[in-house]
């Protein structure tokens, strides 16, 4: 008798146009897992990291680290979207609307947007809108991704090609749902650890965060764990050694939180992630690859909704094995080093 209790994942020819997926398992978020994010990146953004410093500026206490959210939300897809994926490939118009506090509960849907099946017929890709919920209903977290998907049967049928028309960036106007009304003027910049504000920084600038981060490989599966994100590429060695690579790889969320730790070095005052622009996975980054980062200024603006903060428009760029010191923007390969992530998002900060 053949056993079809277990979940093979979802397959390329599965999906549909405008299929709405709910995501297993609702989670309730947590200090400890806040703690183990801490310990996993050194993130050190004040208001994160203090519940008498976020009182202070408007929060009932120090919220959960916006890319845990962004992290928690993507693991819930994972099962459903990308169990056979060959790659995640991008993101774009992504939207933190609302704080998440410590005892928050989580879930995630998805709807199907676009697909789009690739000349080589043995994948497609997959566009989906994934959305974060509270234990209220409440959207915290809404963001387009698409994935590369392998095929079940590579002479199926290819469905017709619909790819979606997603903006370029967020705009100012829709920043700023994501924090509670904030008493800039309240800021404390000792504690905070960085006297640069908004006016302080200026359109074209770029920044060498300096510092750099190996990973290690039980640090990089640990990480993934605590997303309860299950793609079988970032765990299973006896399989990945007969892959492309011949070992496991690293989850790309993983460089995302790791670019934007070190990103407090010279960043320290943008204390928030508003919105997601757009990303890229250029290059795989593995155990013992160095991680080191550095920013451009895209834009500054006014954000209607906070008249006590301003807006950065941030492009990131993290490296493997390169330190940023001269910017570069050579991309990696999966020997040498360069660029792994380009990472364009907006971030709020003090007036």
């Amino acid at each position: 008798m053949t056993d079809t209790k277990t979940n093979p994942g979802n397959f390329f020819e599965d999906f549909r146009l405008g299929q709405v997926i709910r995501h297993a398992t609702p989670r309730t978020v947590t200090a400890g897992d806040q703690a183990l994010y801490t310990a996993l990146y050194g993130t050190r953004f004040a208001v994160q990291s203090s519940d008498t410093f976020a009182r202070a500026i408007g929060y009932g206490h120090a919220p959960v680290d916006d890319l845990l959210v962004f992290h928690i939300v993507f693991g819930k897809t994972v099962p459903d979207i990308s169990l056979n994926a060959v790659a995640n490939l991008g993101y774009a118009d992504g939207h933190f609307l609302k704080p998440v506090y410590p005892g928050d509960t989580l879930s995630a849907t998805s709807e199907v947007i676009g697909l789009k099946e690739n000349s080589n017929g043995k994948t497609g890709t997959v566009y989906v809108r994934s959305t974060g919920l509270n234990q209220e209903g409440d959207a915290v977290l809404s963001y387009v991704r698409w994935v590369m998907v392998r095929k079940r049967d590579e002479k199926s049928p290819a469905s017709k090609a619909t790819v979606p028309d997603l903006p370029e960036a967020v705009l100012p106007a829709d920043l700023g749902a994501g924090c509670p009304k904030v008493a800039g003027k309240v800021w404390d910049d000792a504690l905070s650890g960085s006297v640069h504000r908004f006016r302080d920084y200026k359109k074209g600038e770029r920044i060498d965060h300096v510092d750099g981060m190996t990973v290690e490989e039980a640090e990089h599966m640990l990480a993934t764990r605590l997303y309860q994100n299950t793609a079988k590429v970032h765990f299973d060695q006896l399989s990945e050694a007969k892959g492309r690579f011949g070992r496991r790889l690293i989850y790309g969320g993983h460089v995302i939180s790791l670019a934007r730790a070190l990103s407090f070095n010279g960043l320290g005052n943008a204390f928030h992630v508003a919105a997601i622009n757009g990303g890229r996975h250029v290059a795989p980054l593995f155990a013992q690859g160095t991680v080191y980062a550095w920013s451009e200024i895209v834009e500054t603006a006014d954000v209607p909704a906070q008249s006590d903060l301003g807006a950065l428009r941030i492009l990131t760029r993290a490296t493997r094995d390169l330190p940023a010191k001269d910017f570069p923007t050579k991309e990696a390969t999966a020997q040498e080093p360069g660029v792994i992530l380009e990472f364009d998002y907006w971030v709020l900060l003090p007036r």
